[in-house]
């Protein structure tokens, strides 16, 4: 059975990812023989201070050297936007929205596209409220933010049309039972169905520009802006999916209510103890894993992912089975994640630390469990006045999240 969720494949990555993940596999060989030497320490005199010191060195080296691969895969992975190859528009519709943002972008020439406004609704808004981008702009953008953050590229994500998503969901279903072939059936009970709200809340990005950046014809304007909010929306899309109290911003996983597995209900998160406040228990540290994985029912499992910061998942490589071997693997190929006990690992930063009673690592299938909700369309509102001689260019678009499915994310909580 396949566990994994491997990353899209990585063509023609290049000298420069290759060598950087080779790097990396001889960085992670370095780590296992120094944490060897780190535990046959403990075990004979406590630990030697130059030897723990040289490990977490090594550690850090190691999630730099992961950082640079992921750097260098996604730009091999960012198609070229353009007017030609496989940026050309064939619509003939598209090409005039095109041609007019563009000129709307550098010039702040907005006739055109309130010629499109006054044919089609859905060309563009009232300019206090700027003007959609270009169809393969808005993709552009999508795209990126799926390589930056985690939960989005790992979650199931719908493009809705209206400002909030509901959906119902099957909390229970009818009762059914076996019954003879002429006996009487009893009535059956009803399903019980939950109706889940997703509003789509609205995140911005303000990049500046110089007037003579955009009347530089060989700036590519549609790649320009993209680069320009990817890691702005990235770093806030990552936090409300995490953390965010669904209060003007989607509400993140760890928001909701949590309760030990044992005493699991539909709305809560259910989480399993290490048995140890702050940390792994000192005997079998990786029994708490193991029962985080079991306590998913086998039909999320199979789909399952690890999600954890840096700073746990340093932590946890240094973790071994009963016969010796490390818990954690690295990549198979650049671009790849590493794994634990056969699962991928994804890091997002947001989720908290290991620390007295920190839910620091969850589990599951996130697919099934996270909803994202993007609001079709991104906006653009030119001001070339407010921060002269800068042009700002004030983006925005509208986006959700949320639990749509409690039974599919599980928690690992550092308590007693």
């Amino acid at each position: 059975m396949d566990l994994s969720n491997p990353a899209p494949e990585v063509k023609s990555a290049g000298p420069e990812v290759s060598a950087a993940f080779e790097d990396f596999m001889s960085a992670f060989e370095a780590f296992k023989d120094a944490n060897d030497q780190r535990l046959g320490e403990l075990e004979r005199r406590g630990g030697d201070a130059l030897t723990r010191d040289k490990v977490e060195r090594i550690n850090a080296a190691l999630d730099a050297q992961k950082s640079l691969i992921d750097e260098l895969v996604l730009k091999t992975r960012r198609p070229a936007l353009g007017s030609g190859g496989d940026g050309f528009v064939s619509d003939l519709a598209a090409r005039e929205h095109k041609a007019a943002f563009d000129a709307y972008v550098r010039t702040g020439e907005a006739a055109g596209l309130k010629r499109l406004e006054a044919k089609a609704l859905s060309a563009g808004v009232a300019t206090d409220g700027g003007y959609v981008v270009p169809n393969e702009t808005e993709r552009e953008i999508g795209k990126r933010l799926a390589a930056l953050s985690p939960i989005r590229a790992i979650s199931d994500v719908r493009v809705i049309s209206s400002g909030t998503y509901k959906k119902p969901f099957m909390t229970s279903g009818p009762a059914v039972g076996w019954v003879a072939e002429t006996a009487a059936r009893s009535q059956t009970a009803s399903p019980v169905l939950d109706e889940l709200t997703f509003p789509a809340m609205e995140i911005y990005a303000m990049p500046a520009a110089t007037q003579t950046l955009l009347d530089d014809a060989a700036v590519n304007i549609d790649e320009w802006l993209a680069i320009e909010v990817e890691a702005a929306f990235a770093a806030q899309e990552g936090t409300a999916f995490v953390t965010g109290d669904g209060s003007g911003k989607p509400k993140g996983f760890l928001a909701y209510d949590t309760v030990a597995e044992g005493a699991w209900t539909w709305g809560k998160l259910g989480f399993v103890a290490t048995g140890e406040a702050g940390d792994f228990p000192s005997a079998n540290p990786a029994d708490p894993l193991v029962d985080l994985v079991y306590a998913l029912k086998s039909g999320y499992r199979q789909n399952g992912s690890f999600v954890m910061s840096r700073r746990t998942q340093g932590a946890v490589r240094k973790l071994k089975d009963e016969n010796g071997q490390y818990l954690w693997a690295p990549p198979t190929a650049p671009g790849a994640p590493p794994h634990l006990l056969g699962f991928p690992v994804f890091e997002a930063e947001d989720v908290p630390a290991i620390a007295a009673n920190s839910l620091s690592i969850a589990f599951g299938d996130f697919k099934r469990g996270y909803l994202v909700v993007d609001r079709a369309g991104v906006r653009v509102l030119r001001d070339p006045y407010s921060a002269k001689p800068y042009v700002l260019f004030y983006i925005t678009k509208r986006v959700g999240g949320g639990v749509q499915d409690f039974d599919a994310i599980k928690l690992l909580k550092f308590a007693a």
